[in-house]
């Protein structure tokens, strides 16, 4: 979705999509086929990117699933591949992180799944599975991942609940 709504903003520029998932490259492929010439689509992760250099790059909804020192690895080759001065976005779930405040606001998350119409079994499933399974930072500690691995001017954008955005500069 993010390929089709740059695409359709921006006619004059390329874009090359980098996802590990073959099914989520065959959805993009799907979703932005109008721009298809302009887009060149890499099954992996960072290291499978081009080198660049790029005008500017997008992050979205990726790094959350990565512990902090492959966040700050991630970073560092995605700024590696801009141009100096190049704009970067990056979006993903972030929020505070002491024990009783996480806890609290998974079962905010959870409890806006069900509001939202999920069924509650299977948003206390999600709910669950991200407290296990994903190595959350704060949003603070989110900006100093991108300020560690090269980027500056950076600034939160975006925060709707869990969500969080930055705008920086390679």
């Amino acid at each position: 979705m993010e390929l089709r709504s740059l695409s359709e903003s921006h006619p004059g520029w390329t874009f090359v999509g980098v996802d590990p998932s073959a099914e989520m490259l065959r959805l993009a492929r799907q979703t932005a086929a109008a721009a298809a010439d302009r887009i060149e689509l890499v099954q992996g992760y960072i290291d499978a990117a081009p080198d660049g250099p790029f005008d500017a790059a997008t992050c979205l909804l990726t790094l959350h699933f990565l512990d902090r020192s492959a966040r700050v690895d991630t970073a560092r080759e995605l700024r590696r591949r801009m141009r100096p001065g190049g704009a970067c976005v990056v979006a993903h779930s972030s929020f505070p992180q002491e024990p009783a405040v996480r806890d609290r606001w998974l079962s905010r998350y959870a409890a806006f799944a069900v509001s939202s119409g999920v069924e509650p079994e299977q948003a206390e499933t999600a709910r669950a599975a991200v407290a296990a399974n994903l190595e959350l930072l704060t949003p603070e500690d989110d900006a100093a991942v991108l300020r560690e691995a090269g980027f500056h001017d950076v600034e939160l954008f975006y925060a709707a609940f869990t969500w969080r955005g930055w705008a920086c500069r390679a």
